[in-house]
């Protein structure tokens, strides 16, 4: 029995007292209780506030209310006993059988264990690295890729239909500089004031060079739009590769250029000017952002007629709600923290609702180091860490795992001498050891002829019963990731899990020995470990990580 069916079995009987008019909620019975593990085994295998959650809408104590949920509870077949504790909590320990038949039901369901319908109908639109195509993504848009991309495998799982997007910043000053980067660098000439360095600029410089050998023959403004088209086109393929071989793929690549070159930023001033909410001053149309929580209106059409910073997200945001998504994310880096209050202001002045249809997730930064000391800079790109200096030192498993593992409200510093090794002090590599050892398990098994069944009435040892909680408990995890935005959620999991199995199987012999026949508690036993396989690799693909089996 898992935590869910045991909310449903609460919401049933709650339901009913409630019919029989035992019981009176004048706002109704909820539509799910929260059910969770205990901290002492003592109190049973799960535990419940809803009697302390309800008693007052009720007009009754919730030790009274406890008392009243406890004898309709023992009723159920899957549930041994119900206990009441303190004011009012219940602590229900779950029949044998009942929970022995999680591994069944793991292994039945297979890849799709794990799966919810929390956000089942939900059209998602996840906006994450987006880095600008004027050099190799930094350490800090790697961190997006690897959360954003879970994030994106999390929602699907939790019924969501999800686009990935990469919104490609070719419109601005910043291309200006880049392809004055690359003119002088095909040149041989300094790097100009706010320019680009790097290796990576001369060795694009000379691959536009290859292709237009004629364009260092040409005056510098024809040159430069040379430089512009070819150069920039380079960077981002290379960007778009560097992401491919990190896992990491998208589904549209919007292109910013487009939004001012088709009108859709003359629509969007349009619509909001039609909403009441613009005005003119100075010769410049302004947003009234600041009745809508900003710290001041901010102009979206400057004086000399050419669209601000912001006009480009004002029709961004547009165009995604009109390609009907119900749910904006985007993801930024920490020095992107006081943009928040203009975009959420900018979606309420669309009429939206901010945190529902447009939500920003801020990531804090990230610190490689190597032997006590942090990298400050890049062989390649000069000025930072990239993408590919984190994989070239730890791989591709490790950097994702080691960017997910962590929440992005916090700052990380990866180690690269810890996340190298192949030992318990390597998270990733804790968790991917415990699949190749189950893994391994499985294959001795076969070899022995050793076939897994369902016994669950058999799974009474102390280990087996922790082990199936913990597999139980992966559907709320998953959800709760995608609730809470929190995928290292997914990660601290699956290590608890690793270590519950490697307990379990410290204690409990699953096969057979020497020439002792298999019986149906060996082949219970090879179900369970089977299971535990399922969710271990499950987990591991909502992080993108490999779940090898052998090691």
């Amino acid at each position: 029995m898992t935590p869910d069916q045991l909310s449903a079995t609460a919401v049933a009987v709650l339901s009913s007292l409630v019919e029989e008019g035992a019981l009176a909620l004048p706002d109704g019975v909820p539509s799910d209780v929260t059910v969770e593990r205990p901290r002492q085994r003592s109190h049973g295998d799960y535990a419940t506030n809803v009697a302390l959650q309800l008693a007052k809408k009720a007009g009754t104590n919730p030790r009274a209310l406890a008392e009243l949920l406890a004898e309709r509870l023992r009723a159920d077949p899957g549930i041994s006993a119900v206990d009441v504790a303190g004011p009012g909590f219940l602590n229900i320990t779950v029949e044998a059988g009942a929970q022995g038949q999680v591994a069944a039901d793991v292994v039945a369901a297979g890849a799709a264990y794990g799966s919810t319908e929390a956000f089942a109908g939900e059209q998602i639109n996840l906006e994450f690295v987006s880095a600008n195509p004027t050099g190799p993504i930094h350490i800090g848009g790697v961190r997006w890729a690897a959360v954003g991309d879970a994030l994106g495998r999390i929602f699907t799982m939790t019924g969501a239909r999800v686009t990935r997007e990469y919104y490609f910043n070719d419109h601005g000053g910043q291309i200006d500089r880049f392809s004055g980067s690359l003119l002088a660098a095909a040149h041989g000439r300094p790097v100009p004031e706010d320019g680009y360095g790097g290796a990576y600029v001369v060795d694009i410089a000379r691959a536009v060079v290859e292709k237009r050998p004629d364009v260092l023959d040409l005056p510098d403004d024809q040159a430069q739009e040379v430089f512009r088209a070819i150069g920039v086109d380079l960077m981002f393929s290379e960007i778009k590769q560097s992401l491919h071989d990190f896992g990491v793929d998208f589904d549209v690549y919007f292109h910013e250029d487009d939004l001012h070159r088709s009108g859709a930023v003359d629509k969007a001033v349009s619509r909001l000017s039609e909403l009441g909410n613009t005005y003119e001053q100075d010769g410049a149309i302004w947003l009234r952002t600041e009745q809508f929580g900003d710290d001041k209106d901010r102009v979206v059409v400057k004086s000399d007629g050419q669209g601000s910073y912001l006009s480009g997200d004002l029709a961004y945001y547009l165009d995604k709600r009109s390609r009907g998504f119900d749910r904006c994310f985007i993801m930024l880096g920490a020095d992107h923290h006081g943009y928040v209050g203009r975009m959420m202001a900018m979606c309420a002045a669309f009429g939206d609702t901010p945190g529902v249809n447009l939500e920003i997730l801020i990531g804090q930064m990230v610190n490689l180091v190597r032997d006590g000391q942090p990298l400050r800079m890049s062989k390649r790109a000069g000025t930072v860490v990239t993408i590919d200096d984190l994989v070239d030192a730890i791989g591709v498993d490790a950097a994702r795992y080691a960017l997910a593992r962590q929440s992005t409200d916090s700052n990380i510093d990866i180690d690269l001498d810890r996340w190298a090794t192949r030992s318990n002090d390597n998270p990733v590599f804790t968790v991917q050891y415990a699949h190749a050892r189950v893994s391994s398990l499985l294959r001795n098994a076969a070899d022995l002829g050793v076939v897994a069944a369902s016994h669950p009435d058999l799974l009474v040892h102390e280990k087996e019963g922790l082990l199936l909680r913990s597999l139980a408990e992966f559907p709320r995890v998953v959800t709760s990731a995608a609730e809470l935005r929190q995928p290292h959620r997914v990660a601290r999991y699956l290590e608890e899990l690793a270590g519950t199995y490697h307990r379990f199987y410290d204690s409990c012999r699953v096969l057979p020995m020497g020439d002792e026949p298999a019986g149906d508690l060996h082949a219970a036993r090879l179900l369970l470990v089977d299971a535990t396989r399922v969710v271990l690799a499950n987990g591991l693909g909502l992080l993108g990580v490999s779940a090898p089996e052998r090691m």
